[in-house]
């Protein structure tokens, strides 16, 4: 019975690991395809049609309503809503407005560093010295990324917005692992989430240059391209996503997102033909190993004895 409930347990975890590499496979594409759908579509039209497109696919997928233990957990959707959903979406919309997707890639992909900092404020981690030094390293590699491309690939603004971005993808990351911790079902939570987070996506629609032409819709690659945001990256990835932060825990989760910025610098080069310098290269290679060299201390620093978030 042991070895059968051990086997169980490895099982789950390599299913979770899974999970989380299909992630941020299609999340690596997600900035090409957004991309495309920028020169025709507002940052706030991309979003608002994804996650309603990705809401009616959960529906119908799961369409159970969720039931809150407490009134007080309405507060963990809506600040999920708000993070991960209104506020990092369109911080990294608008960012792909101003810089090439395989800057904004990179820099969104620090969030593991902001996820670990959350932690350490709330007392579940430890900053060591090798989390700093990964830290630099990342920085490091962040500016030759953001640099090494001149200045027709980034501008201070989309370096801004794509790292608000990674800190409200940290905070969204937080509040599954407590939400799942609370022992609410994935998919039903995720809906919930994309429910608030459209909510908040409402009012912003007119003041940020919405139009409710959807003849738009006619182009072939348009539609495709907002199915896939929709379906594959919103519906699809936030589920799985959801899984894999509930079985893995969001700091090791959040290391997955390492591999983003090589599959969106390899999918924006191919597809969208932006250049890929070797200074750029380098930077990249530098961000992954410093994200790398941080999160390494995670089977040591952590506090084993915190873990009751309950």
């Amino acid at each position: 019975m042991a070895e059968s409930g051990a086997s169980s347990a490895r099982g789950a975890l390599g299913g979770a690991h899974a999970f989380a590499l299909f992630t941020v496979f299609v999340w690596g594409f997600t900035f090409v395809s957004t991309k495309v759908l920028l020169e025709d579509f507002a940052p706030i039209e991309v979003l608002f049609g994804r996650f309603t497109i990705g809401l009616v696919a959960l529906c119908i997928l799961r369409p159970h309503i969720l039931r809150l233990q407490k009134r007080s957990h309405e507060w963990l959707f809506i600040a999920a809503g708000i993070t991960g959903v209104t506020l990092y979406y369109l911080m990294e919309n608008v960012a792909l407005t101003f810089a090439n997707a395989s800057v904004v890639g990179v820099l969104v992909a620090v969030s593991p560093l902001s996820t670990t900092a959350i932690a350490f404020a709330l007392g579940r981690e430890r900053i060591s010295a090798r989390f700093v030094a990964g830290l630099i390293v990342a920085l490091a590699g962040v500016a030759l990324v953001c640099l090494g491309g001149g200045s027709a690939t980034f501008s201070i603004p989309g370096v801004v917005l794509a790292l608000g971005a990674a800190l409200m993808w940290s905070l969204y990351s937080t509040l599954v692992k407590r939400i799942s911790d609370l022992g609410y079902e994935t998919i039903a939570s995720t809906k919930r989430t994309f429910v608030w987070g459209i909510l908040f996506m409402i009012p912003l629609l007119p003041l940020m240059g919405a139009q409710p032409d959807v003849s738009r819709l006619a182009d072939p690659l348009d539609a495709a391209n907002l199915l896939f945001l929709g379906l594959a990256a919103s519906a699809g990835c936030f589920a799985t996503w959801g899984i894999a932060v509930s079985r893995l825990g969001a700091a090791k989760t959040s290391i997955y997102i390492y591999l983003v910025p090589v599959i969106t610098a390899a999918a924006s080069a191919a597809i969208l033909g932006e250049p890929i310098t070797l200074a750029m290269a380098a930077g990249i290679v530098l961000t992954i190993a410093g994200l790398a060299l941080s999160d390494e201390r995670l089977s040591v620093a952590s506090i084993r004895g915190r873990r009751s978030d309950g």
